[in-house]
């Protein structure tokens, strides 16, 4: 058990000092009243059940910055396609988009060929093509194909071709 502590004067207290502007010794300048105050005014009656909390926030911050993220994912992947995947597309050869039976141009010379897909009513028809090998290089291929006079190998970036052809003329 404790004792409470001594009664009297305590022997850490300081003197009052005057307040700021005022020398020492002077009465306090005498306070206005206060003005009268009003009462409160009565709460109305409540009736029925007591008012719902407010709803929770919906999270709307985090739903924008989730469409931001998703916006800029979609961003990255069009910027992508349109680097790799278009690309790949818009630099593919008529050799390569070509199909069996279609007829061809050479722009180009017999050792730097630059072959076109033309109509075969077209005076322009050089050659037709009697087969093609998707992924392959090896011009030999063709040398078993019984009408094909001439052979095409385009080969690189994953586009390698072989077209067997006849000539039209």
């Amino acid at each position: 058990m404790t004792t409470p502590p001594p009664q009297g004067q305590n022997p850490y207290a300081q003197a009052p000092t005057a307040p700021m502007g005022q020398q020492p010794g002077q009465p306090y300048p005498p306070q206005q009243p206060y003005p009268p105050q009003q009462p409160y005014a009565p709460f109305p009656q409540q009736q029925g059940a007591p008012v719902p909390p407010p709803p929770a926030p919906t999270g709307k911050r985090m739903g924008k910055k989730a469409v931001r993220i998703i916006g800029a994912i979609v961003v990255a992947v069009i910027v992508a396609l349109l680097k790799f995947g278009a690309g790949w597309f818009l630099t593919r050869d008529d050799a390569e988009t070509t199909s069996v039976g279609s007829c061809m141009h050479n722009k180009g010379t017999m050792t730097n060929p630059d072959l076109n897909e033309v109509d075969c009513s077209s005076s322009d028809a050089q050659y037709k093509v009697v087969q093609k090998f998707d992924g392959s290089t090896d011009q030999d291929k063709c040398k078993a194909v019984t009408d094909a006079t001439i052979s095409y190998v385009q080969y690189g970036g994953g586009h390698d071709v072989v077209l067997c052809l006849k000539e039209t003329k």
